[in-house]
């Protein structure tokens, strides 16, 4: 049994968190076609928490189940992950954290709500917004140590709602509070409650994962993450992402062997 873990993630989790677990194999957010070149290396598990979109082609729920066919454990949280996981766990795929119980039993239901925008690679994927799922439980946190009222809490997070994902940080949202009339002394104690109080839901939830991951490599067992085998259609469209990988496989090192992907032995 294998035991080498691929971890797709990014700005949800820190470089300090992917330093505390040396056995697993970090790579960036995923792209369309990076889940079924990590299947095709047959690792113990695939775990996808952070993945592109808009500016690149997002993973496709068929990679995920091509990976489930072979045998391949699928893990998600945190951000893409668990949307992916909420999708497809009737089929085997597992999700992790509070972000994905809530997608699962339909407590959320857009994408945008994990949505942020970060920089580059070179940045660490330093953050620039907040995420919508983030500031929810940071604004719960608030009202249950009285640093906000139901009222200024609940206005807080409408208005957060409204906002494009781009937009969405947390001086903006003061600030759109205070033009509408808010508290301004409850606007000024969250102020100087963030820094120490923030709650980052989307790294809590990733962190437990990789704590799972860790555990299970660290006994060399797939551990709770093996799950059933979903038949997998070989549609002309997965022949057509299938192609397109082998060929850029050939084009990057022409020594891999032939019957690359799917329909190989």
């Amino acid at each position: 049994m294998p035991v080498s873990v691929v971890v797709f993630a990014g700005p949800s989790l820190t470089a300090e968190d992917r330093a505390a677990h040396p056995g697993l194999a970090f790579r960036p957010p995923a792209a369309c076609g990076d889940i079924a070149r990590a299947v095709e290396e047959r690792p113990a598990a695939v775990a996808l928490i952070d993945g592109v979109f808009e500016t690149s082609p997002s993973p496709w729920h068929k990679e995920i189940l091509w990976g489930l066919s072979l045998g391949v454990a699928v893990v998600g949280a945190s951000s893409m992950g668990a949307l992916r996981a909420a999708e497809l766990y009737p089929f085997g795929m597992r999700g992790y954290g509070r972000i994905f119980a809530a997608y699962r039993d339909g407590l959320l239901d857009g994408d945008d709500a994990v949505a942020i925008l970060h920089g580059p690679t070179e940045t660490g994927f330093l953050p620039l917004t907040e995420a919508l799922v983030n500031i929810r439980a940071t604004l719960e946190a608030a009202r249950e140590r009285s640093i906000l009222g139901p009222s200024e809490a609940d206005a807080l997070l409408a208005h957060a709602g409204t906002l494009f994902y781009k937009d969405r940080t947390w001086d903006a949202l003061i600030e759109a509070g205070r033009r509408n009339g808010l508290d301004a002394g409850a606007l000024r104690r969250l102020e100087a409650w963030l820094p120490a109080g923030r709650v980052d839901l989307k790294r809590r939830d990733a962190r437990e994962l990789l704590a799972a991951l860790s555990g299970a490599v660290s006994a060399r067992r797939p551990g709770p993450f093996a799950g059933k085998r979903p038949a997998f259609p070989r549609t002309l469209h997965w022949q057509g992402l299938a192609d397109r990988l082998s060929r850029e496989s050939r084009d990057e090192t022409p020594a891999r062997p032939s019957g690359w992907l799917p329909w190989g032995p």
